[in-house]
């Protein structure tokens, strides 16, 4: 009897892990909807004009937060114009900012938006366990091109 007690209990402790596991899993972003929210920020900007989409993109989580993927924006000067997790770091220079490997963030991101758009790779906290994780970036300019815009994807 106390075996088949104890069996249930394991079975029941494993499934409670494997549906945190699940959820977890599904309050990730993809790859592919970062890459769709900085292509839909970016035409955000176009139609209401930086400031009001800067704005939108930091404080209307429901439109602009989506799993934990969130709009951020850097001016050409490493500061944060917008900031979907974190509305304390508008303002703050980044430019020298370094993840916790020693990785110069600012300049990889300025590189590769230079050529465009594409990927950058650094660590992060995340914002909802507040944990440093891996996470790569995907980076285009706004329509001006005198910032960039960014969505992450944790790893």
């Amino acid at each position: 009897m106390h075996r088949r007690l104890a069996l249930s209990l394991i079975v029941t402790a494993l499934a409670s892990v494997g549906v945190s596991a699940t959820a977890i899993a599904d309050e990730r972003g993809t790859k592919e909807e970062a890459i769709k929210m900085v292509n839909t920020a970016f035409d955000h900007i176009k139609k209401v004009g930086e400031a009001k989409a800067f704005d939108d993109f930091t404080k209307d989580k429901a439109n602009w937060v989506k799993k934990d993927l969130y709009v951020f924006v850097l001016d050409d000067n490493g500061a944060f114009l917008a900031h979907g997790a974190n509305e304390k770091l508008l303002g703050r220079d980044m430019s020298n900012m370094k993840d916790a490997n020693g990785k110069a963030i600012f300049p990889a991101m300025q590189q590769v938006v230079a050529k465009g758009a594409g990927w950058v790779d650094y660590d992060w906290a995340h914002p909802q366990s507040k944990k440093v994780e891996g996470k790569t970036s995907y980076l285009r300019k706004t329509p001006d091109g005198k910032a960039l815009i960014g969505v992450g994807v944790y790893r």
